[in-house]
């Protein structure tokens, strides 16, 4: 069971349905946000549906960016060979 969960997750041959499920369960939590009801939201924010979606998927690219910044510009990322 867990070899085939491996190798739809890393083999190249399942990319195209990989990515329509990964697709399938964006559409689906963009969904079920709309669900959700917001009568007792405290900020302007929270009452938007998929704000929570747009939200999430912001920070991740914020934070993806951002640490390739400091692993390249920053200095943290150092050459392969740099203790030999």
């Amino acid at each position: 069971m867990i070899e085939r969960v491996v190798d739809f997750f890393g083999d190249e041959r399942y990319a195209s349905q990989r990515r329509r499920l990964f697709y399938l369960v964006l559409v689906l939590v963009v969904i079920a946000d709309f669900l959700v009801p917001r009568e007792h939201a405290e900020y302007l924010w929270d009452r938007l549906p998929g704000w929570s979606a747009v939200y999430g998927f912001g920070s991740c690219v914020l934070l993806i960016f951002v640490s390739k910044f400091l692993g390249h510009q920053g200095g943290i990322m150092r050459r392969e060979d740099y203790y030999d």
